[in-house]
Order: C-alpha cells, then sequence, then structure tokens
C-alpha cells in the first residue's frame, strides 16, 4: 500500500513535466497544419508558463487548488491552439481527487472531459454544424467514461479501506491472541509451579520429621550413652562423630523446612546467610515471590556459598539478586580456585535439579585459578498474599 501512494506521489510531482515535454513534440510536429504564426507564439508562452507553474508547485509554493485550475486553464487553452496538447490535459482525469474537495473534482472532470472531447473532435471551435454534433457526442461519452471510472475508482478505494480495516482488525487481534498465550504460560508455569510445591512440601515435611525422629533421636541417645560410658580415645572419637553426625541431622532438617523465610522476603533473608561471607546486591524492583521460587533460590544461594567457601577456597565471594520483566536471577560469583571438566558435583547437580523442579536453569562457568560464576534463573511468579 505505502509503495503504491509513493508511485502517485512521484507521478503527480513527475508526471506533468514528461506529458507537457511529450505534448509539446507532438504538437510541435503538426504545428504548420493547425497553428499560425501568431498562435505559435502564443503557445510557446503558455507552454513557458507552465513549465513555471510545474516548478512552483514542485516547490509547494502554491495552494494545491489554485495549481489545478491554473493548470486546467492552460491545458484547455493549449489544446484549443493545438489538439495534441490534450495530452497535457488529460492530466485533469487523474488529480482532480487529490487537490480539490467537495464538488471541485467533479468541476474539474468535465473541464477536462470536455477539452478532450474538443481534441478528438479535431480541434476547438467547431467549424460546422457536424464537428459541433461530434463534439456533442464525444463530450457526452467522455463524461460517461468519467462518471465510470469514477465509480470504479471509488469502490476501488472503499475496497482499499475495508482491507485496511481488515488487516488493522486480524493485527489487533493478532496482538490480543499472543497476550492470551503470554499469560497463559505464565498462569501455566504457575500451576506448575503450585503443584511440585505441594508434592515437594508434603515430601519434606516428611522426610525432615523421619530424620528428627530417627537419625536425631538416634545420634543424640549414642551421644547419651557414650558421655555415660568410661573415658577413652575411642570414646571419645565416637561422640565427636556423633556429634557431627547429629549437627548434619539438624542441618538437614532445617535445610528441609528453611526458617529465613517465615517472616522475611527473599532479598533479606539472602542479606542475613551472606552477612560477613559475600558482598550481597539486589538490582530491579523486589517483590514477594511464589513460596517454592524463594525456598529454591535461597537454597541455591546456600549452596553455592558453602561450595565457594569449602572447596573454592574464595577471598571474595558476590552474590546478585535481579528482578526483571518476567524472570529472576541469582548469581553467586567467587575469586576461588576454580575447576575444570564437567559440573556434575553432587552440589551443582542438587542445585540444577532445584532450578528445574520450578521451570529454570542453572549455569556454572568455572576455570581454574579465576574463581567460579553460579546463574540460575526462574521465571517471576508472583505471591498473592
Amino acid at each position: 500500500m505505502a509503495t503504491i501512494m509513493e508511485q502517485r506521489e512521484r507521478f503527480y510531482r513527475w508526471g506533468p513535466f514528461a506529458l507537457l515535454t511529450l505534448a509539446s513534440i507532438l504538437a510541435l510536429a503538426i504545428r504548420d497544419l493547425v497553428m499560425t504564426p501568431a498562435q505559435e507564439r502564443a503557445a510557446a508562452a503558455l507552454v513557458v508558463t507552465a513549465l513555471a507553474l510545474q516548478t512552483l508547485h514542485l516547490t509547494r509554493r502554491i495552494p494545491e487548488a489554485v495549481y489545478y485550475w491554473t493548470r486546467t486553464a492552460l491545458g484547455f487553452t493549449l489544446s484549443w491552439l493545438n489538439p495534441f496538447f490534450s495530452v497535457y490535459a488529460v492530466l485533469g482525469y487523474f488529480d482532480s481527487h487529490h487537490y480539490l474537495s467537495g464538488r471541485g473534482p467533479m468541476a474539474g472532470l468535465l473541464i477536462t472531459a470536455f477539452t478532450m472531447a474538443g481534441a478528438q473532435a479535431g480541434g476547438l471551435p467547431p467549424t460546422d454544424g457536424v464537428q459541433a454534433a461530434v463534439l456533442g457526442g464525444l463530450f457526452v461519452l467522455n463524461c460517461g467514461l468519467v462518471l465510470l471510472f469514477t465509480r470504479m475508482a471509488e469502490r476501488e478505494e472503499e475496497q482499499a479501506r475495508a482491507q485496511a480495516e481488515t488487516i488493522s482488525e486480524l493485527e489487533r487481534t493478532n496482538a490480543r491472541l499472543e497476550q492470551a498465550l503470554a499469560e497463559n504460560a505464565a498462569l501455566h508455569a504457575q500451576l506448575l509451579v503450585q503443584a511440585r510445591e505441594a508434592g515437594i512440601s508434603d515430601e519434606r515435611r516428611r522426610l525432615a520429621a523421619e530424620i528428627h525422629d530417627t537419625i536425631a533421636q538416634g545420634l543424640t541417645g549414642i551421644i547419651t550413652q557414650l558421655q555415660a560410658a568410661e573415658d577413652s580415645e575411642h570414646v571419645r572419637r565416637a561422640t565427636g562423630l556423633a556429634r557431627e553426625s547429629l549437627r548434619e541431622a539438624r542441618r538437614s532438617v532445617q535445610d528441609l523446612a528453611p526458617t529465613h523465610l517465615e517472616h522475611d522476603m527473599l532479598p533479606e533473608a539472602l542479606k542475613k546467610i551472606t552477612d560477613g561471607r559475600a558482598h550481597l546486591t539486589v538490582t530491579g524492583t523486589a517483590e514477594p515471590l511464589h513460596g517454592e521460587l524463594e525456598a529454591t533460590l535461597l537454597r541455591i544461594a546456600q549452596e553455592a556459598l558453602a561450595n565457594a567457601e569449602r572447596h573454592a577456597r574464595a577471598d571474595r565471594i558476590g552474590v546478585t539478586l535481579s528482578y526483571m520483566d518476567d524472570e529472576v536471577t541469582l548469581d553467586v560469583r567467587d575469586d576461588g580456585r576454580g575447576f575444570t571438566g564437567p559440573s556434575s558435583g553432587f552440589g551443582l547437580t542438587a542445585m540444577r535439579e532445584r532450578a528445574e523442579r520450578v521451570a529454570g536453569t542453572l549455569a556454572v562457568e568455572s576455570e581454574p585459578g579465576r574463581g567460579t560464576a553460579v546463574s540460575a534463573r526462574v521465571p517471576l511468579i508472583r505471591q498473592y498474599r
């Protein structure tokens, strides 16, 4: 559509020059047959005037309606002097609706039709009754063609408008459909997280209770018994191992049911676990996330910090939490020893599985001597409370 409009605009600007040149060449070829020297001089002056008019129009220094009626008068007068100048006058058929409004376009078409009929009848004015009758018949014919082509043009314009409206409506419908699909995808992700959370929470509570009621209680009993036993190196070692196992069991229970998020949002919980251990940065607008998402990111941060402290021997650790339009990212970077090969250790595998359980991803980058970067991405699903 834009290409057609550009082509029309080029024709309106440059077409008159081409048709005036062609009409002048044709009129020059028969000037001796239909024109006197005085008429030739008058025609030459009018051609120069027409060129000046087109130049003014090209520079947009003349109103459009004034340009059209002046050009129509020049075309009529030139065609009166030489019928071949009707090649220039025919422009009135093509741009009357472009330059005129109201009843102006129809008046311009009728004047152009009379000019064309005069040229087709052999020139103006008619020399006898026969030529006058021919002129009248040709004028009626041209008027009929004008009405026919005008009606056809109006229908094409109506169809073009209807097509443009249809295309616009389709674009709006597609936009609404894309929005609905995006909302459905977000809802699906939220339902998936909620479904997983329901099962995982039940299993986590069951495991925590099992560890507390069996392993932890058993280790407590063992420690009590060992303390009551006679003092020896083996007993002290067994007691130490039992206490260490009890601490690990209690840590596992706490890990299964984290308490950091009971009263705090994720940024505050991260601030507590990174205090004195890492530098925390929060970007974007923090907002309450679905509980499973916050728990997942918190556990990943805990595991990544533990790895950096225990294995990487890092001097500096940075934690960045970023809230974006449709996702939340957690980046933990250290300047520790790094490693080579696939990132398939138990801790990294556990972090990756945690992220995947909430429709997220986890990426690990590491290089010997240049530290490690752990990046977790999860969908942003808000917690409605």
